[in-house]
């Protein structure tokens, strides 16, 4: 029996194949990691200490009820929660009102103001960590305003660098929504505010979508800042993680077992919006 005929549109055999080998690449590289992650975090410690095997030998869940009691990670949980939490409400919410302002009115400086935001992006996160540890330290001993070692102090931090992408990714995102929006709900009897809150905003879901998952990742696994200006009760996970190596022993079964369980909010929320996700990374590209 005679194979059906090509269609002139579909892709050649050699780009199929070398794509369905590519990916298989690609899924085995992701899912070998964490595959060695899953099975450590189900071995007794001296198993993971010893030769490497790729099945265990002995199945335990001991390490994910011990990372609990090894290292305060409860707390840390917590307060990575908070921080990263507040820090995404209120990028997302300033970024929103200035983006919106940006993009539909035209002002002095407003050219200057999208350039410096964008600069920002420019520079390493580390160039900040000194000038923004003095101005902690500073502002606490003139005023009396712990920001330094508190969420607070954090929390600012994370917007020096999350809100100016934040700003930026949402002004393309708003200039792509059709203006007339906006005239026809003025013409409705919305103010500004209206117009933005009721019409703007729910057509723009998307990309706000996209710029809270984008600030919420960000503060969530973040390292450098969270190291210096944090102490034993402000201490994030992304940093809490190092307790579980002390001076004598280092628990890798546990260590991996709670890298598995402080990722579940983030790969949890990546599934719920992908949707989401995609649509604002991408619609906003081209007005």
């Amino acid at each position: 029996m005679a194979s059906a005929p090509r269609s002139p549109m579909a892709a050649p055999r050699s780009f199929v194949w070398s794509r369905r080998v590519f990916l298989t690449l690609l899924t085995v590289f992701v899912a070998v990691p964490v595959w060695v992650m899953v099975s450590s975090s189900l071995k007794p410690l001296q198993d993971v200490s010893g030769e490497f095997r790729w099945l265990p030998a002995e199945l335990t869940l001991s390490p994910y009820v011990d990372i609990w009691s090894t290292v305060p990670l409860g707390r840390y949980f917590v307060n990575s929660l908070v921080v990263a939490g507040a820090a995404t409400v209120c990028s997302v919410v300033i970024a929103v009102f200035a983006a919106y302002a940006v993009s539909r009115y035209e002002f002095r400086g407003k050219r200057f103001f999208t350039v410096t935001v964008l600069s920002t992006q420019m520079f390493p996160g580390i160039l900040f960590l000194l000038p923004l540890f003095l101005i902690y330290v500073n502002i606490g001993n003139a005023t009396g305003v712990a920001l330094f070692g508190s969420r607070g102090g954090l929390i600012l931090t994370y917007l020096t660098f999350s809100l100016p992408f934040s700003i930026w990714m949402l002004i393309g995102y708003f200039a792509s929504v059709p203006r007339e929006l906006d005239e026809a709900a003025l013409v409705d009897g919305c103010g500004p505010l209206g117009a933005l809150l009721r019409v703007v905003v729910p057509a723009a879901v998307p990309g706000i979508v996209a710029v809270t998952v984008y600030a919420f990742m960000t503060a969530w696994s973040e390292v450098l800042f969270a190291s210096v200006m944090t102490n034993d009760t402000t201490r994030t996970l992304a940093v809490g993680l190092q307790a579980y190596a002390t001076q004598t022993e280092v628990y890798w079964n546990q260590i991996m077992a709670a890298s598995l369980v402080v990722s579940v909010p983030v790969v949890a929320g990546f599934l719920l919006l992908q949707r989401y996700l995609v649509a604002g990374l991408t619609a906003g590209a081209v007005k």
